[in-house]
């Protein structure tokens, strides 16, 4: 974090240190506690949205619907329930007029959550015109390519600040950016806890993004602290002190970033949205944006496909999700946050910011599900899943996926051409040029075949051995 930026967070005491003229803080009213619906929070990445459908989204407990309405060329996100026999708008349509369309019994609305329109009621009649046929429509706002919605009071929501990386603000053209997502069975809160903790990089990513050779003492400090997150300090910074210093900002209830200038390598983000959808399960939103002190590294980031990016990133978040689902398991049996003093032995600065994080959501009674238990643990296989917590809410990889399951079919199909057309050219042509062939295709065509599958599965599953446990 440059000297501006945190001169900018100290004198504003509100989210974040970008420039917008607030009211209110995130969290409500109250300046003894932190109320977690009155907060703005991401929950789709705007390029893998499809606009002739509505998705389904689930925050805080709430079930969402997200859609493009066309007439007023913007998107929207409703309560997903016609108000007529509470029926999920999500399995509906958009239909030609631009309107979401309920599956149930085709009543419409229009962008402002307002009935337009009820089959059923006899010509001359107004049930649409009542409030009770409305939908409620939350406030939405587009930011660095972010959609986020406000589930608290609709009224405060304009005055309070949308968390955004005010560093990609300056619209220098040099940064480069890396982004992904993924459904996690664990709370955001764990999330958050887990990656402002860099200690654990270089024992749990070792082969990944770590090396069991960087570890050593971590000394932390809390610059400033409030309400609103805090700021702290790594003045060594990673690495044994050889990229330079790391600062970190935590801006409550659901944004932090790691913040490292270095001389090799540049300045460099690790940016991290942790939205909670229920109790023991959030959406993380990644990214990593690069400002390199030369132009090929971000080159290649650019060139390199959005879909091998993510398979990649699945696995490094695979890393630590099976201990971490499990941890927090642990820590609700020892009495949850409110233990975690008890609960976790501390003993080094290197747990600074996560005793910061803990007594933050203590001190503001900050807890989204407090009042609710974690379900029982899930199998190793299920928490290894990649498609259905990555694959099908991504545009980009499940375009890879269905692109290659229609090149291994095709590619089968030639394998299988080539074995059996092999000894009829033998037979027919008595030419030892024209076996070969077929039979060279048909051996290409079957690695290619296998090589594909193998891609295929990374869709679908991680892997049950994690890097730093290869032999």
């Amino acid at each position: 974090m440059t000297s501006t930026e945190l001169i900018a967070f100290n004198k504003i005491s509100p989210t974040t240190s970008f420039n917008q003229t607030d009211e209110l803080s995130a969290g409500g009213l109250d300046p003894t506690r932190f109320d977690p619906q009155e907060a703005w929070y991401p929950i789709h990445y705007v390029k893998d949205l499809d606009k002739t459908k509505p998705t389904s989204f689930t925050l805080l407990d709430r079930k969402l619907v997200i859609w493009w309405d066309k007439n007023a060329d913007q998107w929207r996100v409703f309560d997903d329930q016609c108000p007529h026999r509470l029926a999920l708008l999500s399995e509906g349509r958009i239909n030609e007029e631009g309107l979401i369309e309920c599956p149930y019994h085709g009543w419409t609305f229009s962008g402002s959550g307002k009935c337009e329109f009820i089959p059923q009621q006899p010509q001359g009649t107004k049930a649409e015109d009542s409030k009770r046929a409305c939908v409620n429509s939350l406030p939405v706002s587009v930011c660095q390519g972010l959609l986020f919605t406000y589930p608290g009071n609709p009224e405060n929501a304009p005055k309070v600040r949308v968390p955004i990386i005010e560093p990609l603000e300056d619209n220098s053209g040099e940064w480069v950016c890396i982004d992904t997502f993924r459904d996690l069975p664990y709370d955001a809160l764990t999330v958050l806890e887990n990656v402002l903790d860099s200690s654990h990089v270089p024992y749990t990513h070792h082969g990944t993004v770590g090396n069991r050779q960087n570890a050593a003492p971590v000394e932390l400090e809390i610059v400033k602290s409030g309400r609103e997150g805090f700021i702290g300090a790594w003045e060594e910074g990673p690495r044994k002190g050889t990229l330079g210093r790391q600062d970190t900002i935590f801006i409550a209830p659901n944004f932090m970033y790691h913040d490292l200038t270095s001389k090799q390598f540049g300045r460099t983000l690790t940016v991290v949205y942790a939205t909670p959808i229920s109790k023991g399960k959030c959406r993380l939103f990644a990214r990593f944006p690069f400002k390199f002190a030369a132009k090929l590294p971000g080159l290649f980031i650019n060139l390199t496909p959005r879909w091998y990016s993510h398979t990649n990133q699945n696995t490094i978040l695979e890393d630590d999700q099976i201990f971490l689902h499990y941890q927090e398991r642990f820590l609700e049996q020892a009495g949850g946050s409110q233990k975690f003093n008890k609960a976790f032995y501390l003993p080094t600065k290197a747990d600074t910011y996560v005793s910061a994080l803990r007594q933050w959501v203590n001190q503001y009674q900050a807890e989204p599900f407090k009042e609710q238990t974690l379900a029982p643990p899930l199998s190793k296989e299920e928490l290894l899943d990649r498609y259905h917590s990555h694959t099908v809410n991504c545009a980009s990889c499940s375009a890879a996926l269905a692109n290659i399951q229609r090149s291994r079919m095709v590619v089968g199909i030639l394998a299988a051409l080539a074995i059996i057309l092999a000894p009829l050219l033998a037979v027919s042509l008595d030419s030892l040029l024209a076996v070969s062939l077929a039979t060279g295709i048909s051996l290409i065509s079957g690695a290619t075949w296998l090589g594909l599958g193998q891609l295929e599965q990374r869709f679908f599953k991680g892997s049950s051995l994690p890097s730093r446990n290869h032999p």
